[in-house]
This record gives structure tokens, C-alpha cells and sequence, in this order.
């Protein structure tokens, strides 16, 4: 007997495995469901009554089946990369020819069932132009022993071209985007959030129902929920540093250069005598002065700026005020920590200063304050859980 010890009430195998086919709650209210449900049928029946009047496809068949699931996916999930116009189009009318093809070709029905769904999912694969309800449709050839290849496209790419026409116009008239770009560019997305999803992507290597930059977006809405709630108690006045280094307006530029070089800091706020902040002076307002987007002469370009001009006219700058940055973006001490996360992830801020309601300089905030205070947040949750 086997003496390795059983966790009290875990579930058995078969148990945990059952649990598998429980279906996901579906998390979409009931005006959601409603626009889908009345956006299939308006796509349905609009479609079976223009082709019916066409006299389009045979008299038992104007519409084909397979239609009713292209429907599911242009109206309920207008975003998927397997309903955009293209895939339902191509998809729906590559795998009826195909479809035709085995039928009339392959004498063995089986066989050519079998083929013709096979041979489409290829064929869609091959043309990006996968759609589930395509492979009902090759597999509909054959088991209706259609060998026409005019069927291909009267009825089921016409009832293909009125459908995705049906969903153009209802989909956008109710808020939702269709088609729905497939791109790789999601504005907002870092570089480095964008590479880590190809890297996740290119391991899962399997087809996703989603497109990336819906992807992009849930990843960016989940982590700001996160930092939301972990940092929901957090102030910028509990994470900022108040011992701030700052210069003022004529403040010569060499003198300015010295700090941020004895520092190892990357921004000095400029106060006037009441403390009030009037600019921020950061390396980059050093480099644009100087003219150093040229590397050649940059030892030479910078010591030309910042060294002190002894005659009484100067064609160049000569202290702080002459180029800093005059419009600063600033936070309140009371301000919740939370609010710095997208202006820190999205606009290139790497320090914000913190004033008081007189708009008095009290701290600077930095990414790494910012880092450091999700940190702790973080441990702290974790070891709550653990508890």
C-alpha cells in the first residue's frame, strides 16, 4: 500500500476531469444578447429574402445552412479574426468548391466527406481565411451531392456578400467596430508588452478566437485594475521623496550640469522664492540646447553650453530658465498613487513633482517610487493570501 499522503477532500481524477466540460459563464449582459440575437435574425432573414427573390441557388435551397453559423459568429463576436469579411467570404466559398470538388470526383461518399472538410480547413489555413461554418459548408457539398460549381457561388457566396453585408450596418449602427482591423499596432500597448504577448502567443501555437489587440487592451485594463487595487490606499505623498534638489530660474547652466552629474539624478525642478514650481530641467532640455541630436562633437557642443559666457552679451543660454521645460505636469501630495500608472506608461514621464494645495514643490515622484510601491503592495497581498 502506497504510503504518500492524500490531501484532505481533493477531488479524484475523474472528478477534476468531468469539470472540464462545464460551461464558462458567459460574461455579457442582456442588451449584449439582445443585440445579437436581433442582429442574426435581421442578417438571416434579409439575406434569405433578397436571395429568394433572386431566384438565387435551387428551389429547395436559396440559403444554405452553413449560414446560420457564419451568422453566430458575425453578430455574436464581430471581433474574431475567424467572422471578419474576408474569412466568411473566402472561407464559406474556397470550402463549397472544394467541397464540389470531392463530391463530384471521389465516387466513395465517406471518403469524400471526410476529404472535402480536411482539404478546406487547408485551403482556409493557406488563404487566412479560416471560418468555422466553411467546413459545414464543403461537407454540405458532399453530402448533398452537389457536383455544380456554379453552387459555389449562387447561393453560398451571394448569401456569404449579404450577410457580412447585414453585419456591416448592424454591428456599427450598434457600437460595435466591424470589420475589426487585425493588425499588429494597439495604441497604449508598450513595445515590451506587445513582444511578451508575440513571445506567449508563439508558444500557445494554437488558433485564438481573439484578436491581438483586444488582447493588448484586457492585458493593459487588467493590470490598471490590479494597480487599483493594490494601490488603492496609496498616496503620492507615502511614496514620494521629499528631499527634492531643485534650482531656480538663473541658476547658471554649469552649476545646473554639476548637480545632475554629483547626484545621478535626470530632473531638477525650477522654484521661484516662494517655493512655487515654474519648470523642470531634465538632461533632454541640455541635449536639445546643445544641439546634440549629431553625435560628432557632443564633448565639445556641451562644454560650449554650459560654460560661463564672461562677456556682458551672450548669443547663447546661459542659466536654467533659458531652457528648461516650462510646462510641467505635476501631481498633489493627497492624489491617489494609482493615477501616476498611465501617465508613467504612456507619455515618457520618468518623474513627476508632488505639490501641496498652494502649489507649493513638496517631493518628486519617480518610476522607481512607482515600481517600489507595487513591489510592497504585491508582497503584501501575496502574504495576505498565504495566511
Amino acid at each position: 500500500m502506497s504510503s504518500r499522503p492524500v490531501a484532505e477532500n481533493a477531488p479524484i481524477f475523474p472528478v477534476t476531469w468531468l469539470r472540464a466540460f462545464k460551461p464558462a459563464r458567459m460574461q455579457v449582459d442582456g442588451r449584449e444578447r439582445l443585440r445579437v440575437t436581433v442582429g442574426a435574425f435581421v442578417g438571416i432573414l434579409l439575406t434569405a429574402v433578397l436571395c429568394h427573390m433572386l431566384g438565387l441557388g435551387t428551389q429547395a435551397a436559396w440559403i444554405v445552412a452553413p449560414m446560420g453559423a457564419s451568422a453566430v459568429l458575425v453578430f455574436g463576436v464581430p471581433a474574431s479574426p475567424l467572422a471578419q469579411p474576408w474569412a466568411v467570404l473566402a472561407g464559406n466559398t474556397v470550402s463549397a468548391l472544394v467541397g464540389i470538388a470531392c463530391a463530384r470526383w471521389i465516387g466513395h461518399t465517406d471518403m469524400a466527406a471526410g476529404l472535402a472538410v480536411g482539404l478546406a480547413i487547408g485551403a482556409m489555413f493557406a488563404l487566412r481565411c479560416l471560418h468555422p461554418p466553411g467546413g459545414a459548408s464543403a461537407l454540405l457539398m458532399v453530402m448533398g451531392g452537389v457536383t455544380d460549381f456554379h453552387f459555389a457561388f449562387a447561393p453560398v457566396f451571394v448569401n456569404s456578400l449579404l450577410l457580412v453585408v447585414a453585419g456591416l450596418v448592424w454591428n456599427n449602427a450598434t457600437g460595435r467596430r466591424y470589420p475589426h482591423a487585425q493588425g499588429p499596432g494597439s495604441a497604449g500597448a508598450t513595445a515590451a508588452t506587445q513582444h511578451d504577448l508575440d513571445a506567449a502567443l508563439a508558444r500557445y501555437n494554437q488558433i485564438l478566437d481573439v484578436p491581438r489587440d483586444d488582447l493588448l487592451a484586457l492585458i493593459g485594463q487588467t493590470r490598471l485594475a490590479g494597480y487599483q487595487r493594490m494601490l488603492a490606499q496609496t498616496r503620492c505623498a507615502d511614496v514620494m521623496s521629499d528631499k527634492v534638489i531643485t534650482v531656480s530660474f538663473g541658476t547658471p547652466l554649469q552649476d545646473a550640469w554639476q548637480l545632475l552629474r554629483d547626484k545621478r539624478i535626470k530632473a531638477l525642478p525650477v522654484v521661484d522664492r516662494v517655493n512655487r514650481i515654474v519648470g523642470i530641467l531634465t538632461l533632454a532640455d541640455f541635449l536639445n540646447a546643445a544641439n546634440l541630436d549629431l553625435h560628432e562633437g557632443f564633448e565639445a557642443k556641451l562644454k560650449k553650453l554650459i560654460r560661463w559666457t564672461s562677456t556682458v552679451n551672450s548669443a547663447k543660454p546661459e542659466v536654467v530658465g533659458q531652457i528648461m521645460t516650462r510646462r510641467v505636469r505635476v501631481a498633489r501630495a493627497e492624489n491617489p498613487l494609482v493615477d501616476l500608472v498611465p501617465l508613467f506608461a504612456t507619455t515618457g514621464h520618468h518623474h513627476i513633482p508632488i505639490v501641496d494645495n498652494d502649489n507649493k514643490l513638496v517631493g518628486i515622484l519617480t518610476q522607481s517610487d512607482l515600481v517600489a510601491a507595487v513591489f510592497r503592495a504585491e508582497r503584501e497581498e501575496m502574504a495576505a493570501a498565504a495566511a
